[in-house]
C-alpha cells in the first residue's frame, strides 16, 4: 500500500494511441475496462469534435446525424460521445497498473496500437483554465479543458470508492 501512495508524487504518465478511430463500442468497452482497473489517477480522451450543426453551405444550421455521435455509458453515467476517439491520456501510481492497461488494449483492440510513455499532462494550469475554473482549481483537471467547450459540457466522472467492503469486516 505504501508504495503505490509514494508513487503518487511521481505519477506515470501513459498513451495509448489506436491506428483507426474508435467506434463508440469499442470505446465504451475500452473505457469501462480502464474504470474497473485500480491505480488510475485520471484518464483523457481526445480526437477530433464531432459537429452538432452544420456551419457552412447550403445546409448551414441544420443538425448532423454523424454515426460516431452516440451516448456512451461509463460506470453509472451515460455521456454523449462529442468527438471521435483518437487517443485515450492516462496517469497511473504504478508500473503494475500499466501492464494491467497494456493487456486490456491487447484484448479489446483486433488491430495495431501504440502504447507510450512520457508527458503528456500539464503540470501547470493554462490560461483557459485559468479562465474557466479560477486560480484555485482542482490540480487533477489541469491541462484537461477544452478551451471551446462551456463549463457545463465538460465531462467529469469520479471514480467510485468500495466502501461496503468496510462495512463487512466489522
Amino acid at each position: 500500500m505504501s508504495d503505490s501512495a509514494s508513487n503518487t508524487e511521481n505519477p506515470i504518465q501513459i498513451e495509448i494511441f489506436p491506428s483507426r478511430i474508435l467506434s463508440p463500442e469499442t470505446a465504451q468497452k475500452l473505457i469501462t475496462e480502464l474504470y474497473r482497473i485500480d491505480g488510475i489517477i485520471r484518464v483523457m480522451v481526445q480526437g477530433s469534435r464531432l459537429p452538432e450543426r452544420v456551419s457552412a453551405g447550403p445546409g448551414t444550421g441544420e443538425k448532423v446525424e454523424h454515426p460516431l455521435r452516440k451516448p456512451i455509458q461509463i460506470g453509472d453515467q451515460v455521456i454523449e460521445l462529442k468527438i471521435c476517439v483518437g487517443r485515450i491520456r492516462l496517469e497511473i501510481s504504478n508500473a503494475e497498473t500499466k501492464e494491467k492497461i497494456r493487456s486490456v488494449c491487447e484484448e479489446i483492440f483486433p488491430f495495431a496500437f501504440e502504447f507510450r510513455e512520457g508527458n503528456f499532462f500539464r503540470k501547470q494550469p493554462t490560461v483557459t483554465d485559468y479562465a474557466k475554473f479560477g486560480p484555485d482549481s482542482d490540480p487533477c483537471l489541469l491541462g484537461m479543458v477544452d478551451a471551446k467547450a462551456k463549463i457545463d459540457q465538460l465531462v467529469y466522472i469520479e471514480k467510485q470508492k468500495k466502501e461496503d467492503s468496510k462495512d463487512t469486516d466489522e
